[in-house]
């Protein structure tokens, strides 16, 4: 079963996201097909260079950045959030590819549950 799991909000200020993440990261452990899609605030999960220190908060791009690591299969952004949310190819972390998340485009996907 693939499963695509949308992260919709910012990346800070809320644990919903970041229990997206687990459960894409746990679905990868037990080698179940899983990707991540960001859209709305959440594409400001995949920004470069946050530094949420002042928030108390660790910076979610080490988890990112091992996701391929824990098996996730693949990482989406909205390209219009990110336009929207002025996140230009130079400051999106490396291995996000920009889609419009269609119908058809979530039809590649047996499970489709939304973060949050």
């Amino acid at each position: 079963m693939t499963v695509l799991i949308v992260i919709d909000q910012a990346p800070y200020g809320s644990w919903s996201g970041r229990e997206g993440l687990d459960m894409a990261f746990s679905l990868a452990a037990f080698d179940q097909s899983c990707a991540l899609l960001f859209s709305g605030a959440g594409v400001n999960w995949l920004r470069t260079g946050q530094q949420p220190d002042g928030l108390g908060q660790k910076s979610v791009a080490q988890n990112l950045g091992a996701a391929a690591t824990f098996g996730v299969e693949a990482l989406y952004a909205d390209a219009q959030a990110c336009q929207r949310y002025g996140l230009a190819d130079d400051v999106i972390i490396a291995g996000v590819t920009l889609i419009a998340p269609d119908q058809a485009f979530m039809k590649g996907f047996e499970k489709v549950t939304f973060a949050g």
